[in-house]
């Protein structure tokens, strides 16, 4: 399929998926939105992708934001239908049963922050910026700042950072947990590609058991989110990958999964 505000590639088992509107900053918009609602949908339900890596075209964000020219003008209940939209996007990308990287070059900032923490890990260069800058506009997130930032990096410094619009920088956002690595400008894609083929020696049931329980449990009591984990262990012991794993353990070897 055709896209016009966002570029995919897949090859040997990875997909990338990168915003595509550089003279924009890559900010969201509604095209946007409906393009990657549309291609995590394609991915779903290709058994030749893996791993998938998300980025922005250009070095200069990842996403700046949310298009305010488009939103501006809107009234409240057309800017919620629009809020529906965003939340359509992103959960397609959070409940994708495989793993998404976020490769974060430069600016990811409002509705760009809030993409890149619905992906499972994010991998930023040393110049990327962080922030939810709504407050300065006189709104707040619509798209899973309030709640996601939160839950990634605990209430006081999410509050902090919605109550401020403060932008932060590549460390500090390592220091408290907003992502999972910094590296060199010249290497981000190369150290995603890297962290996306290491996932791809796991197995692939295995991995999106994981991810489910981990997402799901998230928003159960303690104890639901046992018994779920029991379940989705007990459905790793009715495939060959638990099969192929074990065996190749006690057998000294690498295991050779088939994601099945």
């Amino acid at each position: 399929m055709q896209y016009r505000t966002i570029l995919y590639e897949k090859e040997n088992g990875i997909g990338v998926v990168c915003i595509n509107r550089p003279q924009a900053l890559n900010a969201l918009n509604s095209g946007v939105f409906s393009e990657l609602y549309q291609v995590f949908s394609e991915i779903s339900t290709d058994n030749k992708v893996k791993v998938v890596i998300i980025t922005g075209a250009g070095d200069k964000a990842f996403v700046a934001g949310t298009d305010i020219t488009e939103m501006k003008s809107r009234s409240s209940l057309e800017i919620k239908d629009f809020a529906m939209a965003v939340r359509k996007a992103n959960e397609a990308i959070y409940n994708l049963g495989k793993p998404v990287i976020a490769a974060i070059n430069g600016f990811a900032l409002g509705g760009g922050l809030e993409l890149a923490m619905v992906c499972d890990l994010r991998i930023c260069s040393e110049s990327a910026r962080f922030g939810q800058p709504e407050i300065n506009l006189g709104i707040i997130p619509g798209g899973g700042g309030t709640q996601r930032l939160t839950r990634l990096v605990g209430m006081t410094k999410a509050k902090e950072l919605l109550f401020t619009g403060d932008i932060i920088d590549a460390q500090t956002a390592l220091d408290i947990g907003l992502v999972n690595k910094v590296v060199p400008k010249g290497k981000l894609m190369d150290e995603a590609k890297a962290l996306a083929q290491k996932l791809l020696g796991k197995g692939a049931v295995a991995l999106r058991l994981v991810k489910g329980a981990i997402n799901s449990g998230a928003n159960m009591d303690l104890n639901s989110a046992l018994d779920f984990e029991a379940e989705c262990f007990a459905t790793c012991f009715s495939t060959e990958d638990q099969k192929e794993g074990m065996n190749a353990f006690i057998e000294k070897r690498k295991p050779k999964f088939q994601g099945t």
